[in-house]
């Protein structure tokens, strides 16, 4: 009897554009500074990113744009915890606690958002969208991500 095996290594097709953003600001604030320069309507989703296996959360603000089939969304690249020390500090009543960051895509450690934009009809230019996102005066640097090179662009699915 033959044995088949089935692939599916490279199933998931990224069809979206993504853009790296560094800051250092809330989530929120910036949410509501690239609604005013990129005249959007991003907002907080009612649940965030979460991903059981190490206990972190992001946060998602998403906008449908049903006139030019558009989806945007900007989510939190990193997620800072607080979880208790598992080294003993010699004292009892001492409680030490150990702050760790998680990152939803590890290749790009030190991105804070990344704003997916995902269109039915075609290719962004993310150049101008780039331009754009500089002007904001509280936004560091932002640029493309080449999305074929991300291992983990699964994290991106919601």
């Amino acid at each position: 009897m033959a044995l088949h095996k089935l692939v599916v290594d490279d199933f998931y097709d990224a069809s979206f554009s993504l853009i790296a953003v560094h800051c250092r600001i809330k989530d929120y604030r910036l949410a509501y500074l690239i609604n005013q320069k990129l005249n959007l309507k991003l907002s907080r989703q009612k649940y965030d990113l979460d991903f059981n296996y190490f206990a972190a959360y992001y946060a998602v603000f998403e906008w449908e744009n049903e006139d030019q089939f558009i989806t945007w969304n900007l989510i939190a690249n990193q997620c800072k915890t607080e979880e208790e020390s598992l080294q003993s500090s010699g004292s009892l009543f001492q409680n030490n606690k150990v702050q760790k960051t998680y990152q939803l895509l590890p290749e790009l450690k030190s991105v804070d958002y990344l704003l997916k934009i995902t269109s039915e009809t075609g290719r962004i230019n993310e150049k101008v969208i780039t331009e754009k996102l500089q002007r904001i005066p509280q936004i560091i640097t932002t640029y493309s991500v080449n999305v074929s090179k991300i291992k983990t662009k699964e994290h991106l699915i919601f």
